[in-house]
């Protein structure tokens, strides 16, 4: 994890993440509930860790590991693995049964946004950190009940 840690690119990924939170508070949730994980310690469970990291070792370990294994799943497009776009389609496509369009839509994003940390340092510590880092300021702040 060290040389995430050192990683520019995964500071800024963080940093982008508390600048959609502010903004998102702002036009939307003025007032989030700041006790959440308090009231709600099995969403913060589930929904912040367990999913995520569930999540990242199926998608970003299986789907992506095995289209970067292919040729043409290695293959870059504006700094964007085939693998990574493949990965997030399906990814993105799976939240549909589940989510609101527009909700389910959001997640291409931030996934193609994980793949791209898979693909750079080659393992799944990067993007199951941020994943679970986007989810819990997702649900603290937007999903928690006022």
């Amino acid at each position: 994890m060290n040389g995430v840690l050192k990683d520019k690119h995964f500071w800024s990924a963080v940093a982008g993440a508390l600048l959609v939170w502010g903004a998102g508070i702002f036009w939307f949730r003025p007032d989030p509930d700041l006790l959440w994980p308090l009231h709600q310690p099995r969403d913060l469970l589930f929904l912040g860790i367990l999913y995520p990291l569930l999540e990242e070792v199926i998608f970003r370990g299986g789907v992506q590991g095995y289209l970067l294994r292919r040729e043409a799943g290695a293959r870059r497009y504006a700094g964007i693995t085939l693998a990574n776009l493949v990965t997030s389609l399906i990814f993105t496509g799976l939240h549909f049964i589940a989510h609101p369009p527009l909700a389910a839509a959001a997640v291409f994003l931030p996934s193609l946004i994980f793949g791209y940390f898979r693909d750079r340092h080659g393992d799944l510590r990067a993007p199951i950190a941020l994943h679970m880092y986007y989810n819990i300021g997702y649900f603290w702040l937007f999903s928690s009940g006022s």
